[in-house]
């Protein structure tokens, strides 16, 4: 019943936001809402993260767990998109990436790390977390995040025939998604007490970090829930460094190293080292991945195998 109640709060206000269509002026401030609502959910997250007992035992392990999973899953879709790309190859016409785009894109990063900083610094030498209860805030602001990504969805003018329409889109998203369950049950494999389900539950965020880790701290604790969210965010720094260098020759795979952030964060990148040909395929795959990976991560965390 209770996976059933976490299902219905991603996909209910997923679908009323989606309901919803602002004019394009209210799209900078919508955007600029949820850049600030992720800042203050990473800063949530640090002070959730402050309690954990025996935290500096704790930071090894994050670190361990987030090195292999992200191998896992960013290995299996190197591998499994660069055949994709050799076997169906696509030409497009590179451009040179913007320096500015690039450089701002990881400063943004930066100042995501940042907030978690912030708020592991503040839950660990103030009694903030006394007042502010970050757990029941969590669960205020997920709602909220979900509410205004389908809000984004529905006023940037994506249809939904133009998503599925998109052949390439499309068939890249199936085969990241693919790739990244191979990548999850890997990592199940590897690490001593990592379930399949809970492997392929992790490998689902594909780069969502201020979701996956709101989900899987409540599911697995504050630890997990930094797992995912660093993983998460390793795949953001990785796409922004490598898309420029990808898209010359795989450009399928420069589209999908991206993850849900193909969507958004990263589009810039893709579209100057891409072209314009590559934005529409980018946006079709963004968008399947971003309404799927909320569904699979809620899904595969409720097996209790």
């Amino acid at each position: 019943m209770q996976n059933l109640i976490t299902l219905l709060i991603i996909l209910l206000p997923l679908l009323v936001g989606f309901l919803i269509r602002l004019p394009k002026k209210a799209m900078v401030w919508l955007d600029r809402g949820l850049g600030y609502l992720i800042y203050a959910i990473l800063f949530l997250i640090g002070l959730s993260l402050a309690h954990v007992p025996n935290l500096s035992a704790q930071l090894s392990v994050i670190s361990i767990n987030v090195s292999v999973l992200f191998v896992c899953t960013m290995g299996a879709n190197l591998l499994l998109m660069i055949w994709f790309d050799r076997r169906y190859p696509w030409h497009l016409t590179a451009q040179e990436p913007s320096k500015t785009k690039q450089s701002f894109s990881f400063g943004g990063s930066f100042k995501q790390i940042a907030c978690l900083a912030i708020g592991l610094t503040c839950g660990l030498f103030s009694d903030i977390s006394a007042w502010l209860y970050p757990e029941t805030a969590i669960k205020y602001a997920l709602i909220l995040l979900i509410f205004l990504v389908g809000m984004q969805l529905r006023s940037s003018g994506i249809g939904l025939r133009q998503v599925l329409l998109n052949r390439r889109g499309v068939v890249i998203s199936l085969l990241f998604m693919l790739s990244c369950m191979l990548g999850g049950l890997v990592f199940a494999l590897i690490m001593p007490g990592v379930s399949w389900s809970k492997g392929l539950a992790l490998s689902s965020g594909y780069g969502w970090y201020s979701l996956s880790s709101i989900i899987f701290s409540q599911v697995y604790g504050p630890v997990w829930g930094s797992i995912s969210m660093l993983n998460d965010l390793a795949r953001e720094f990785f796409a922004l460094f490598f898309i420029p260098i990808l898209m010359r020759r795989f450009p399928c795979t420069a589209i999908a190293s991206g993850g849900a952030t193909s969507l958004d964060f990263t589009l810039p990148a893709i579209q100057s080292s891409g072209g314009i040909a590559a934005v529409p395929v980018a946006i079709s795959f963004g968008f399947i991945v971003n309404l799927l990976s909320p569904v699979l991560m809620v899904f595969f965390s409720s097996l209790s195998v």
